[in-house]
């Protein structure tokens, strides 16, 4: 670790903390107001949205009514996106063209079962890509199909959110919000905005836009070189700012061609964490009490930078086996130089490459600027815990808070047990039906998370360790041992966690795996929302509680610390064994000499 790897990740820090007030006003001010100063110029567009979708924008709608929707409208997109992606061959804008007889012999076939895994994948926020998006996606598709849910996945996820803070925030009535308002006002006057200015930026940082076809070139050696080309910059944004992290390419954003300076850096770094930062204001400014924000906030905070100080420092130091060959040079000469560099773009470093393996699993978005997979076993640790903690350490938008939000419902319930008196919070009394919500949310990504790696394991395992002869079935882990399995593992977490990124010696294009995985993500992302619009529902209902005496504060640094403790022990106990078998084990397997 240096001096000046810290100051980056205090600068990204204090950035990010100067933006949570401001952006969390243009949130409240746009989805619960309706008021922004795009109003002259959207507001047609939203009321043309509206009567295009044949909806009254005005009728609220109670949580079952809003989940219906909600679910109507992924399962309606998913099937759009799968039957383009299979027909993309007969569509236009794939100069290449990919899924044709015409396509070139490096292009990647749109089977049926990745067909599934894809459309599942961006439907529900994760954009794992079983492909290379360059040698197997049209413009079209790149656009139309996965570009969309980029937009639309993000503003569900922020509908998601938003009615769990109204069931906090509102009294003694039944609805939560209209689904298609939220959804609508989410994309013109927040991701819309946003990206486009966002999006000039990049392209002047050097980040492509257009839809060339590809270009060939011959290198100094006389060989030939094909160089993708693409409507890169605005697929980029909203990729970071949606929380998605689908990349134009295969490399993702430790392409050249997708985030080419530290500056663009930066700006995505800042893009993945100011919408669920600022929604915790948002959700202080709703329940009429910022200090409950700000403790959120706070606790996301400290979980954020104890993994960045953790993964920097077990990448700083590199591998030992390295220095018993001798061939490790001085940390002092050569700075990031003398950690472990393998996997990670040099105009990078160490620093940075720490800190967006946390950002990007920290929140829901699996973009990646290096190979996790490459990481020391510790240091890969942290972005494979982040994940498994529910993704909650600031999280995707909206889903991050309400994850937030559930475990401060169960936080509040063993407070109360500790100390004997009826839970509240934020002036609602939790009560059994909470709780049992609370737990369903956490049961069910657990469930998927063990259950699907349990079964892949057992199933794929044996046949799909590198030793193994070529052709066997499931010849897909690219490593024996504790690392093969932690490829397995990481996979069906970041699947259902609904991040996408991967350590990628897991060659997950399989039908099993296709299969499976996309199962994952979508177990992860709906049987974990409905019991949140669930307790919406029924808070939403109560009365407000003002505070007593005995009211258990929680706003202050020890409801903070207790939350932190609580959201530590619950993955403590549900992943501990998982993961000793995996990454723990390996770091001891390392120091002793033996790598996989």
């Amino acid at each position: 670790m240096t001096s000046a790897g810290w100051v980056q990740i205090i600068i990204y820090s204090v950035c990010l903390l100067i933006l949570v007030k401001p952006v969390g006003l243009i949130i409240i001010q746009a989805l619960e107001r309706g008021k922004s100063l795009l109003l002259p110029v959207l507001g047609p567009v939203e009321r043309a949205c509206y009567r295009l979708i044949g909806v009254d924008s005005e009728r609220e709608m109670v949580w079952t009514e809003y989940a219906c929707a909600l679910l109507a409208f992924s399962l309606v997109s998913m099937v759009f996106t799968y039957a383009l992606l299979r027909l993309q061959g007969v569509l236009p804008l794939n100069p290449m063209g990919f899924s044709t007889s015409t396509a070139p012999a490096y292009a990647t076939a749109m089977t049926p079962d990745l067909a599934f895994n894809t459309a599942a994948s961006f439907t529900t926020n994760t954009n794992w890509q079983s492909y290379s998006g360059e040698s197997t996606m049209s413009y079209l598709s790149q656009m139309l199909a996965l570009a969309f849910h980029n937009w639309v996945s993000a503003a569900v996820g922020m509908a998601a959110g938003l009615t769990l803070v109204r069931g906090f925030a509102r009294r003694s009535i039944r609805s939560i919000g209209n689904f298609w308002r939220d959804i609508v006002r989410t994309t013109l006057y927040i991701l819309l905005p946003i990206s486009f200015v966002c999006a000039l930026f990049l392209v002047w940082q050097g980040v492509i836009q257009n839809f060339s076809p590809y270009t060939v070139v011959n290198t100094v050696e006389g060989a030939k070189q094909i160089i993708p080309q693409g409507p890169v910059a605005s697929q980029e944004v909203i990729k970071m700012l949606g929380i998605n992290g689908g990349g134009f390419f295969n490399a993702n954003s430790a392409h050249p061609f997708e985030n080419p300076t530290p500056l663009s850096n930066l700006l995505q770094l800042l893009l993945i964490f100011v919408l669920p930062a600022a929604l915790t204001y948002t959700f202080g400014r709703m329940v009429k009490d910022t200090r409950q924000g700000w403790a959120i906030l706070a606790a996301m905070f400290i979980l954020f930078l104890s993994g960045v100080a953790v993964c920097y420092y077990f990448e700083g130091r590199g591998n030992p086996a390295i220095a018993r060959q001798g061939v490790e040079m001085s940390v002092k000469s050569l700075g990031d130089s003398g950690g472990n560099m393998e996997g990670k773009e040099v105009r990078f470093g160490i620093a940075q490459s720490a800190l967006f393996a946390t950002v990007t699993t920290d929140a829901s978005c699996g973009a990646v600027n290096s190979m996790h997979d490459s990481f020391t076993p510790l240091g890969g640790l942290v972005p494979l815990l982040n994940i498994e903690l529910g993704e909650l350490v600031f999280g995707g938008v909206g889903s991050g808070l309400y994850g937030m939000l559930v475990f401060a419902v169960l936080t509040v319930f063993i407070a109360g047990l500790m100390v004997g008196r009826t839970p509240e919070y934020v002036g609602k009394k939790i009560e059994k039906t909470d709780v049992k919500m609370a737990m369903l949310f956490v049961l069910a990504g657990s469930f998927s998370i063990l259950i699907f790696a349990a079964l892949a394991s057992v199933v794929s395992l044996p046949l799909g360790c590198a030793a193994n002869p070529p052709g066997a079935v499931f010849n897909n882990v690219g490593n024996a041992g504790p690392h093969g399995f932690s490829e397995i593992l990481y996979a069906f977490s970041s699947a259902t966690g609904n991040n996408g990124s991967a350590f990628a010696g897991i060659a997950a294009n399989t039908p099993y795996y296709n299969v499976t995985l996309g199962l994952a993500m979508l177990f992860g992302r709906f049987v974990m929302m409905i019991p949140v619009l669930a307790l919406a529902g029924v808070l939403v209902q109560k009365k407000l509680v003002p505070p007593t005496s005995g009211t258990f504060p929680t706003h202050g640094w020890v409801f903070v610390v207790l939350l932190v403790c609580v959201i530590l022990i619950v993955g403590a106990l549900t992943f501990f064994p998982a993961l000793t078998l995996g990454p723990v084990v390996e770091h001891f397997l390392m120091q002793g000499g033996r790598l996989f």
